[in-house]
């Protein structure tokens, strides 16, 4: 991937890129079809440079994954106006990070299982036993990170 044009606002220290996901409560999905890109908001879990997520069997998502599993995720953390006395030094305060990977549909109800808590643990403590049929149900997309970069502006 192209390096980072403003290296002063480049997070290096992967423990602050790893707390930036662990802090985000949303991450944005992108897939393209070939045709035109595709962003989602999603909810996800994040594990040992692994990002889960889950969604409907069938639909869009889903459709272009098995065309293009190649993604891209951004997360932030944090964003704020910073407002100033003249309009053009305005900006930002926040923590980014985009990441990119391959998607993968999993299949076997033990790994999605397992993705599924990944998610959960996101948002709280809480493991859960969920039943086969809502396993099967449901669409798992494990993506394996192969490249990662975060940005901060603030501080």
């Amino acid at each position: 991937m192209q390096g980072m044009r403003r290296k002063e606002k480049e997070i290096v220290d992967r423990s602050v890129i790893e707390a930036v996901i662990q802090r985000s409560t949303i991450c944005r999905l992108g897939l393209s079809d070939g045709r035109f890109p595709y962003v989602v908001p999603m909810c996800f879990g994040y594990k040992e440079n692994t990002l889960y997520l889950h969604s409907a069997l069938k639909g869009k998502k889903t459709d272009i994954i098995r065309k293009n599993p190649n993604v891209c995720v951004e997360f932030e953390y944090d964003a704020a106006i910073v407002r100033k006395k003249i309009p053009c030094r305005w900006g930002m305060k926040y923590q980014s990070v985009i990441a990119f990977g391959k998607a993968e549909l999993l299949h076997r109800l033990d790994e999605k299982q397992k993705a599924l808590n990944i998610i959960m643990k996101q948002y709280g403590s809480q493991a859960f036993i969920f039943e086969d049929a809502a396993l099967a149900a449901t669409a798992v997309i494990r993506i394996e990170i192969t490249d990662i970069t975060g940005k901060q502006s603030g501080y």
